[in-house]
């Protein structure tokens, strides 16, 4: 009997395909191959954070530094199965931040899924920001953060599934023994941009999302099977905030934090929904709708209008969080 070769079951953005062997593969080039910005005005560079699963973050600062600057971390998005602190888009948009801000950006990598299925992802970034701690703390500190940064007045933030991460940051050290567990870094803030939460049960942004959105339901189903534990279904924790497993978010000490959402993107409805309810619990959050945008339209554009709007109000929250930390 003939043996049919191993064919493609899964394949996201045209960098990773998932075989019928269960063989992976992934393409070296970005999905998006958009050219780099760079008008000298940033410096970066690479700086590896964990060893052991050869992580590394891009560090990002303005070339004049005249005062410490605030640290404002970048998680990028992906679904948690695609992207990279060295894809083109991401850059683009951190050269921005770092500019206009300013601020040291720390652009983290972390493991991705269907090799590293979650909690991959998230201890990765549990184990930046300890890492981060060391460098406060003076263990083999990195010139830039040493001279450069306030590790008093750091913002965590992230878009798509690293406003997920920025979530799960959250709740693990907001708590008084998180906090100390980070001394002498305080997060003054969280930026969830277009947050990549999942459910069971179809919102209806996601049921009208129509099948030529950048993000459309059946590519986010696609990162969700691929990238949650097997066997688990959308409502597992590391998807649904408020699933029937997640722990209760009553207890968690929030720091600031800005929810951001675009009225065409099918995750608006579950952003807005999360917002909502901890608002309800007296958590100081904010919800800002970007009207006409899809997901992901400050990296696919960093240069629109619609991008500098958003730079303008990330300016003015790290300016608030900043004089509340005073």
């Amino acid at each position: 009997m003939p043996t049919s070769l191993p064919h493609i079951v899964e394949e996201c953005r045209g960098v990773l395909f998932v075989y019928s062997d269960s063989t992976v593969v992934r393409s070296e080039n970005p999905s998006f191959p958009v050219p780099v910005h760079d008008d000298g005005s940033v410096e970066w560079k690479d700086v590896q954070f964990d060893p052991i699963n050869n992580l590394s973050v891009r560090l990002y600062k303005p070339r004049h530094v005249t005062s410490k600057l605030p640290i404002f971390f970048y998680f990028h998005g992906g679904g948690f199965c695609i992207g990279s602190r060295t894809w083109p888009n991401c850059q683009n948009y951190c050269f921005r931040l770092a500019s206009e801000l300013p601020a040291i950006v720390i652009a983290p990598d972390y493991r991705l899924a269907p090799e590293h299925r979650l909690p991959g992802a998230i201890d990765d970034s549990i184990a930046c920001l300890l890492w981060l701690q060391k460098q406060a703390a003076g263990f083999n500190s990195d010139p830039w953060l040493l001279d450069y940064a306030d590790f008093k007045r750091v913002v965590v933030s992230g878009d798509s599934a690293g406003g997920t991460i920025a979530h799960h940051l959250a709740v693990r050290f907001g708590s008084t023994s998180g906090r100390t567990e980070l001394e002498p870094v305080k997060i003054k803030g969280y930026v969830q941009l277009m947050p990549f939460f999942g459910g069971v049960e179809r919102t209806r942004s996601e049921a009208q999302c129509p099948k030529e959105a950048f993000l459309n339901l059946e590519l986010n189903d696609r990162y969700w099977r691929l990238s949650l534990p097997i066997g688990a279904n959308f409502d597992h924790p590391f998807a649904n905030p408020f699933g029937p497993d997640s722990p209760p978010l009553e207890p968690v000490e929030l720091a600031p934090t800005l929810v951001v959402v675009g009225e065409r993107d099918l995750l608006t409805d579950r952003s807005v929904d999360y917002a909502n309810r901890l608002k309800q619990m007296g958590k100081p959050v904010e919800v800002a709708e970007f009207k006409g945008q899809q997901h992901g339209f400050f990296t696919i554009n960093p240069w629109s209008e619609s991008s500098a709007e958003l730079m303008r109000m990330l300016c003015r929250f790290v300016e608030e969080v900043g004089v509340r930390s005073s």
